[in-house]
């Protein structure tokens, strides 16, 4: 079973202004926290947390708490993937003592949403944006409907596709099998693609 559902959002104009909105000030509080992780060499989540929610709670004061765990987790995300993963070419062990890039998130970069910033029910999607909550009618097939109650929700991600619509991505997976989120060596290419939406900027 593919573990990812896809659900567009039937946006109208003034909601994909928001979720626009939403998804640049994602990206901007990304950026403010990547230099940071290029300056300590720290992106594990829990550790990152502890050195940046502060700091960018009081930056970000209409994001809302989660909404910044969501930003840490999306830098820590991307970072582990960038300088942890073997086929990286800035993988921290090919790098040495060389100072780290620095990540740039461009303003298409993903949202990342969990059970306190998006919620279902009864065909009601509800999600966080900037100056309130937006709500949605969501069309659920029944069969997926059965994965929301049956399998574990490892991740959700907004994105805006190329025709310039929003959709959510759902990640599944049952109790056995590996959380999604994680960096597998053996789900990975031998040649890593790294992600279109952040920048890399090589240190002078």
């Amino acid at each position: 079973m593919n573990k990812m559902l896809r659900i567009p959002l039937h946006a109208s104009p003034e909601q994909s202004a928001r979720l626009q909105a939403l998804q640049a000030a994602f990206a901007e509080a990304c950026n403010h926290l990547s230099p940071l992780v290029q300056k300590s060499r720290v992106w594990n989540r829990v550790a990152l947390h502890h050195l940046a929610y502060k700091e960018l709670r009081q930056k970000y004061p209409d994001m809302g708490s989660q909404m910044i765990c969501n930003v840490i987790y999306s830098v820590s995300r991307t970072s582990r993937l960038v300088f942890q993963h073997p086929a990286s070419p800035f993988n921290v062990a090919l790098l040495g003592e060389r100072a780290l890039p620095l990540l740039r998130f461009t303003a298409n970069s993903p949202v990342y949403f969990d059970r306190h910033t998006l919620s279902i029910k009864e065909g009601q999607l509800s999600l966080y944006a900037l100056g309130g909550r937006m709500h949605f009618n969501l069309c659920v097939h029944p069969r997926d409907r059965d994965r929301f109650e049956n399998q574990k929700l490892r991740e959700i991600v907004l994105s805006r596709r190329r025709d310039g619509l929003y959709q959510l991505a759902f990640w599944f997976s049952d109790d056995k099998e590996e959380s999604a989120t994680s960096v597998s060596d053996s789900a990975r290419p031998a040649r890593l693609p790294l992600p279109k939406y952040v920048q890399i900027e090589e240190a002078a």
